[in-house]
């Protein structure tokens, strides 16, 4: 009897694959990519129209020799590794490595599956086909252009800053990003707004209405206290009476299902995962885990993804399970499609559960945690996304109040629809009900006022989650690159992560900043986004992967020697400094960890001596008058402390101080971009850093 041999990628496939097929059925891993571009040369024949030159992976070699036993005993071969262009190029160095197209009396058929499940794997044994070639070249061109930034750029960044350091494709354009958002937010200078909020006691109602200061016939903002005052003065002894109500309707939709980048930004922001966790426990659930009583089952669909794309046969079953356990009113008619921006690659369908029978609750005994938490937030939001929306019933009043206006809203949720499985985050309660029993003419007793200043803030730092949606709308990389992107970042310090939030630590200001200056085109988004098209243009067959090489590599190449030649040399690290080893007696070097420079002594490993280094600004504390430094926080980010922080002063800010004091109250300043603010948002002192008129020093020398 014939014998069949099916390869995929990951052992933990096997169990769940095997189980789905017969005694005549041989199931194995390759455990990833067995060949690759070697890692101690770039590996691309630049003379000879750029052709990679790949070798087997150290370590792979008795993996490869049990591959080739069980070949020599089947008849036919399918290649079953992932539904993507990584998977599509596994199988084809597979094809290679195991001399597959030699072997004429061996059939050897790709298939692919979104899902492993048994309904899945046998379909894709009932349709094989060929290897895809134009989705191997553009894995191919990703490999040979990240290879080439990586290999030409790297060793600049090694003779200019650091050994250690790397450039990448996609990682260089992220951090740019970044670093881009953090100068803006150092250099915001916040402005002063006023708020003001009536709390009216309306007779029958347990709860007050609240309601937000409009303005004069048009919206109108509050600047200062002067101006707040002026409005006050006006609302004193004024009759307040309800001038319009609207009632109306408003229609929450259901959510798409989940994509890769949607899955990590929820599960980031609603279960705290990074998005490595995410992406590793998604495999496991993909891959398949032992629940009981039905043996290794893959409980999800294939996790890298940015399509919304739903099968029929998934459809037709939310409907059915949403009709059984919720009724036919929150089934929904519709099929949600999303966003058409161009970018968006539809081979796969959005990330579902493959069985909706199994509920989170039935497999919660046989998850970790962490597993069960993601399952149930895929589970959730799936069906959700087979749902009616969730309607409300909006009130909006305006009081007027003299020459003034106030605006109340309210909403009540009339009808759940998709909420009722999945309202991560979202209202549920009735606000304002008071609302609801007003009408035009009616007078209201007097508010009781709450005034309230404010300053605008800054555009938030940059979250794991907010990164990935970055990255996705700028179209810069792919869905299996979000979560290796970030990796890298931290990996390599040029990004900490305290809490929720990314910073840049100073080795990835310098990185940053010397690939913009030497390498522009690298960090640009567009350049970047431009890119990723091309390379879905060759896994569609409309541009050949070898044209898009040729065009990039010469000015790539022309960059690097440029860079060479004029980059001066960054003092990152090695600086010879001022301070005597107590130890020895040499001159201590700076030296660059992980949580920014420090002092070691040059004579290692015979003296093991380091200290911190008190790395001066130039500018005296503006409590005790010592020296103030730059300090790092346990993750190495930067602050500003005194001297004698911790013990006898306790100074600290984020933000630069300049020198002198504010000319205005005798605050201290800071720096925030080209500019010099007072550290006192509601003393609005700004003074340009070119105007030596009115400079800190000379305006602080007056007012003493």
């Amino acid at each position: 009897m014939a014998k069949n041999l099916v390869i995929v990628e990951s052992p933990a496939k096997v169990k769940t694959i095997k189980k789905f097929l017969g005694a005549n059925y041989e199931v194995i891993a390759s455990n990833g990519h067995v060949r690759d571009l070697p890692k101690s040369q770039m590996g691309i024949d630049v003379d000879h129209d750029f052709d990679p030159k790949y070798i087997t992976i150290r370590g792979k070699g008795d993996i490869l020799t049990a591959l080739r036993k069980e070949v020599k005993k089947a008849d036919k071969i399918y290649l079953a590794t992932d539904p993507d262009r990584e998977g599509e190029a596994i199988s084809w160095h597979l094809l290679a490595a195991l001399k597959l197209e030699e072997a004429k009396d061996k059939k050897v058929y790709r298939i692919s599956f979104n899902e492993i499940t048994k309904s899945a794997v046998k379909a894709s044994l009932k349709e094989p086909r060929e290897l895809d070639m134009h989705r191997v070249d553009a894995q191919q061109a990703r490999r040979v252009l990240d290879r080439m930034v990586g290999y030409k750029i790297s060793p600049v960044l090694w003779d200019k800053v650091k050994r250690g350091l790397s450039a990448g494709r996609v990682q260089s354009a992220a951090l740019r990003i970044v670093c881009d958002r953090e100068e803006a937010i150092a250099s915001f200078i916040p402005e002063e707004y006023w708020s003001l909020d009536a709390e009216f006691c309306v007779e029958g109602c347990k709860t007050p209405l609240h309601a937000k200061f409009y303005g004069n016939g048009k919206k109108t903002e509050i600047h200062n206290k002067e101006e707040m005052e002026r409005i006050c003065a006006a609302l004193d002894s004024v009759v307040y009476e309800v001038a319009d109500v609207k009632k109306g309707e408003r229609v929450k939709k259901a959510p798409l299902p989940f994509t890769t980048s949607t899955m990590q930004q929820d599960a980031a922001n609603l279960l705290n995962f990074a998005t490595q966790k995410t992406m590793r426990i998604a495999q496991q659930l993909y891959e398949g885990v032992e629940v009981k009583g039905r043996g290794s089952v893959g409980l999800i669909t294939y996790l890298r993804t940015d399509s919304v794309r739903v099968s029929q046969e998934a459809l037709a079953a939310s409907r059915a399970y949403i009709a059984q356990n919720h009724g036919e009113k929150y089934v929904s008619l519709e099929v949600p499609t999303g966003k058409k921006n161009g970018k968006v690659q539809d081979a796969h369908e959005a990330i579902r559960p493959t069985d909706l029978a199994l509920t989170p609750a039935q497999v919660k005994d046989s998850l970790s945690r962490d597993q069960f938490r993601l399952y149930q937030l895929i589970w959730q939001r799936f069906v959700a996304s087979r749902m009616t929306s969730a309607v409300f019933e909006t009130i909006t009043l305006k009081i007027k109040a003299g020459e003034y206006m106030f605006q109340a809203s309210s909403s009540r949720r009339v009808f759940d629809g998709y909420q009722t499985v999945y309202a991560a985050g979202e209202e549920k309660k009735e606000n304002n009900a008071a609302a609801a029993g007003l009408s035009a003419g009616m007078t209201l007793p007097a508010p009781t006022l709450t005034k309230a200043q404010h300053f605008t803030q800054p555009s938030p730092h940059y979250t794991e989650a907010s990164l990935v949606r970055a990255l996705e709308e700028g179209g810069i990389g792919r869905p299996s690159t979000y979560a290796p992107t970030i990796t890298t970042l931290l990996g390599r310090r040029y990004l900490i992560k305290e809490e929720k939030n990314l910073y840049v630590t100073e080795l990835g200001e310098v990185v940053n900043d010397l690939m913009k200056k030497a390498f522009p085109t690298i960090v640009d988004e567009t350049f970047t986004a431009n890119m990723e098209s091309l390379l879905d243009g060759v896994e569609e067959g409309l541009v050949d992967w070898k044209t898009i090489v040729r065009n990039f590599y010469p000015d790539l190449y022309e960059a690097v020697q440029k860079a060479e030649a004029e980059l001066e040399e960054v003092k990152v690290a090695d600086e010879v400094s001022d301070v005597p080893c107590e130890n020895c007696g040499r001159m201590m070097v700076v030296k660059y960890g992980p949580h920014g420079r420090f002092l070691a002594c040059p004579g290692f490993p015979d003296c093991r001596n380091t200290k911190p280094l008190l790395e001066k600004i130039g500018v005296a504390c503006p409590k005790c008058g010592k020296d103030l430094i730059v300090r790092r926080t346990k993750k190495g980010r930067r602050y500003y402390g005194c001297e004698g922080n911790g013990n006898d002063c306790d100074f600290m800010s984020w933000q630069k101080p300049a020198a002198g004091k504010c000319p205005v109250c005798g605050g201290y300043l800071v720096e925030k971009g080209n500019k010099i603010v007072c550290a006192d948002p509601a003393c609005k002192t700004v003074i340009e850093k070119t105007d030596q008129a009115f400079s800190p020093a000379a305006k602080s020398a007056e007012n003493m």
